[in-house]
Order: structure tokens, then C-alpha cells, then sequence
């Protein structure tokens, strides 16, 4: 059935224009039209993942308007940045990203580390790639689960937070944490990897590559799965460059980006690795992507540990508490679970940072929305909205 000549039970015909600026301009500017109905999703909507509201304006069960609404979890992290020295800041990154806190650890680390002149020794680094990697996997684990439970199927959330336990368990033994980590320090990390450490991640990688491919079987090849997914929600490179979308969603358009391989920092260089990009700018194609680079963070986490070398893990005259920024401003950004995150920092040589500014790609990447809604059904909208990973606490911080 083509949506846009639909008739719908109120006699009006879908044409192309009505997911125009122009239509919008003329039947919507004050409000809703005749023969319309504004539902709220969220914020306290499962299918949003945390407290996001979006007002849709419906025809029937078409998409005619979807705006997005923040501000319901807004804790002013950059100004909070403004006002706590870098050392009191650093655990603010677990909050800004759960899902994949680590990265935010990098972003914020880096942009000290940078403005500052510190360097890292090289164990530490092969540990914050072995480390950020796994909490990259474990959060596109929990995306997985979370979005095909929006789209009615329980089972598959089950399995990927049995994987996240043994991700846990794992970084727990550096981290101390199971959520909210806070591992990596200027000049290095807290804590050094042990041969447990090490022999969990050993066991871990043939155990989640046997599980990928019975995810493929019992989810991705799914005929159900792929016909809720394919040809819905397309966003192609042109609507991904114009809202700054990084990461799946941009790669998934068919642009290879990877700030890890563009932007190299760590020693991610010393590693070789495919960036996953295609074959579609759908929903089926970012849900492929994301899978597809959970092989990929299995791949960098087998070289680094093959070739972990030896020494410190953090510099001998690691900064204070009490160390203060010298003037000048840094720019430094990593590779997320869902694009690119990185962290601006302008200091005056003062005691606390003049300004900071965070870069969160799911505020970018939400910004697609509003457009890639208008026109679909209900029920593909909320496939979109899904297919984007969201989380709130980044997008609203």
C-alpha cells in the first residue's frame, strides 16, 4: 500500500507535499489541524528509554509532525564542569553515558591529558582499548536487547544481559564497578589487569562469537524482524551530514567514519580492523551495523591482549588532585557506542576550567528524528526512534 496516496477514514488523501516545510507552514502553526490528534510518547514511554517526550501529531495511524522534547533530565554537566576541578569532574562521565561510560572516561581524560602535556605509558593504553571496547560491546548488547523488545519481542533482552553479567564481571575487577565506571586517571588507569582479567576476556571472545550467530538465526534472519525493519526509516547521507549524525547511523548511510581510525588516538593505529558501513541507511541496516561491530570490538580486544606489553600503568609523577590546567584550549574526541563523543576544554590557568563543552552524538543523531518520522506509521516511527540507540541521561545532560 503506498502511504503517501492513502485515504484515510476522514477522506483526506496523502500527497507528497504534506511532508513539506510548506505544509507544515500552513496547517500547523497553531496547533493541531482538523481532524488530527496529538499524543504524547514519554517521557515516562517504555518505547523511549528513559525520560524523552515526543508529541506526535497524528492522522489515523500516519506520522504527520514528531517533536521531540528534553529538559526532564537536564543536571547542566558542562557548566558542573566549570565549576569542579578536572579530578572532581572525572566521575561526572558515568553519569553522562551508563550504557558506555568508559568512552566518556577517554573523551574527558584525553582533553586534560592533551591541554596538560601528559603522557601515558603504553600498557595503560592497550587497557583503556581492551577495556573501552568491552564496554562498547556490552552497550550495543543492551541496544540490541532493548530495540527488538520495542518491537514485541521479549526473549532476546534476556540473552543480552546474560552477556552483559560476564562483561560486568570482567570489568569489575579494574573498574570496581558495574555501571557507572570511572577507571581511567591522568597519566593512565587505576588499576593494572591480573591473569583473571585476562583469562575471562580469553574465555569471553569464542563464547560471544558462538552467540552472535545464534542471535543471527533466532533474531536477524528473523522474516518478522527483517519486515518490521527494511525500507523503513531510511536516512541517507545528505539528512546524517546535515544534523552531525556520527557513528552506526552515519556509517550505516554508507560513509566508513570511525574516529578511532580518522582521528587516531590510544593505539588504535597499531591494530588492524574493518569499519562496518552499509549496506542499507534503513533500520535493518543499523541494526546490522551495530552487530557487526560488536565482531569488530572482539577483533581490537584479541590483538591488544596478544600483544599487552609490559610496565606501568600510570606516569610516576601522575597529576593531583590539586593540579591546575595551564592556559590554553583542547579539543579531544573518541569513538562511542553511538558516534562521536569528545570533550572541549578552555582554560584560563585557573583552578577549575573556564569552560567545557561536551560533544554528545545521541543529542545529533536524535535531531534526525523529527524528519525521518514524518509519513510513517506509528509503529515505524517508534522502529526508528529505536534503530537511533538512544540514552537520555547523553542527550539531555
Amino acid at each position: 500500500m503506498d502511504r503517501l496516496n492513502f485515504i484515510n477514514p476522514f477522506g483526506v488523501r496523502y500527497q507528497p507535499d504534506m511532508v513539506s516545510g510548506d505544509f507544515y507552514t500552513k496547517n500547523f502553526a497553531k496547533g493541531a489541524a482538523e481532524n488530527t490528534i496529538i499524543l504524547n510518547l514519554g517521557p515516562q514511554h517504555p518505547s523511549t528509554h528513559g525520560v524523552l517526550r515526543v508529541i506526535v501529531e497524528l492522522d489515523g495511524e500516519y506520522v504527520i509532525r514528531a517533536e521531540p522534547v528534553l529538559g526532564y533530565l537536564h543536571r547542566m554537566h558542562d557548566k558542573m564542569g566549570e565549576v569542579k576541578t578536572p579530578w572532581q569532574f572525572l566521575p561526572n562521565m558515568g553519569r553522562v553515558d551508563y550504557l558506555h561510560p568508559i568512552a566518556w572516561n577517554w573523551a574527558h581524560v584525553g582533553a586534560v591529558e592533551m591541554l596538560a602535556g601528559i603522557s601515558v605509558p603504553e600498557r595503560a593504553e592497550y587497557l583503556r582499548v581492551i577495556s573501552c571496547e568491552l564496554n562498547r560491546i556490552s552497550s550495543h548488547l543492551v541496544w540490541w536487547g532493548a530495540f527488538v523488545m520495542d518491537l514485541g519481542g521479549v526473549t532476546p533482552i534476556l540473552y543480552a544481559f546474560e552477556e552483559r553479567e560476564k562483561i560486568n564481571d570482567i570489568l569489575q575487577i579494574v573498574t570496581g564497578s558495574r555501571l557507572t565506571m570511572s577507571y581511567f586517571r591522568f597519566g593512565g588507569v587505576c588499576a593494572d589487569a591480573d591473569d583473571r582479567f585476562l583469562k575471562l576476556i580469553e574465555q569471553f571472545i569464542p563464547y560471544l562469537r558462538k552467540r552472535l550467530k545464534m542471535y543471527k538465526a533466532l533474531v536477524t534472519d528473523n522474516v518478522i524482524l527483517r519486515r518490521r525493519l527494511e525500507n523503513v526509516g531510511p536516512m541517507g547521507l545528505d539528512i546524517c551530514q546535515r544534523y552531525g549524525a556520527t557513528g552506526p547511523i552515519l556509517r550505516a548511510a554508507g560513509l566508513a567514519k570511525d574516529t578511532r581510525r580518522d582521528i587516531p588516538y590510544g593505539v588504535y593505529s597499531k591494530f588492524a580492523f574493518p569499519i562496518p558501513s552499509g549496506p542499507t541507511d534503513d533500520c535493518y541496516g543499523r541494526y546490522l551495523v551495530r552487530l557487526r561491530e560488536i565482531e569488530t570490538s572482539l577483533l581490537i580486544i584479541e590483538q591488544a591482549i596478544s600483544s599487552l606489553p609490559d610496565g606501568p600503568i600510570v606516569i610516576p609523577k601522575a597529576p593531583k588532585p590539586t593540579f591546575k590546567l595551564p592556559a590554553g584550549e583542547s579539543y579531544f574526541a573518541v569513538e562511542g557506542a553511538r558516534g562521536q563523543v569528545a570533550v572541549h576544554l578552555v582554560s584560563d590557568g585557573g583552578k577549575t576550567p573556564y569552560r567545557v563543552k561536551l560533544r554528545a552524538p545521541g543529542f545529533s543523531n536524535l535531531s534526525l528524528f523529527a524528519e525521518a518520522a514524518r509519513g510513517t506509521l506509528l509503529a515505524d516511527a517508534i522502529a526508528i526512534l529505536g534503530s537511533l540507540d538512544l540514552v537520555i541521561p547523553e542527550v539531555d545532560r
